[in-house]
């Protein structure tokens, strides 16, 4: 998050990379609707807790969740919403699921940076 939008492209990675709609790509339309469903369940099922965007890394058949996270939740519910998440995703993507997450105390810790 250290450069502005229009930077993403030239200087960091995109938050999602979907290489199905290069030439020859086998479902560029169901992998677009994946992201925007997975983006949209991820909100509603962390409501407020998630302090970064929702990072989709896809690697053969399995589809890898990242983001940063607050930790207003104690320890044994962060845990269900992991496993809660992970389960109900890996049955409806039909792909295994892994949430990569990163806990911080408080908003102001994560770094946003534009110039």
């Amino acid at each position: 998050m250290a450069y502005p939008p229009h930077f993403i492209g030239h200087y960091k990675s995109w938050n999602s990379w979907n290489t199905s709609n290069l030439e020859g790509g086998l479902r560029p339309a169901e992998t677009l609707a994946e992201d925007t469903f997975v983006r949209k369940f991820m909100t509603g099922t962390w409501h407020n807790l998630f302090l970064s965007e929702v990072i989709i890394k896809r690697q053969h058949n399995m589809l890898r969740i990242a983001g940063i996270v607050s930790q207003a939740l104690p320890p044994r519910k962060l845990y269900f919403l992991i496993g809660y998440t992970e389960e109900i995703l890996s049955n409806w993507l039909q792909c295994p699921v892994k949430l990569e997450l990163q806990t911080v105390a408080n908003k102001k810790d994560v770094v946003f940076k534009y110039i």
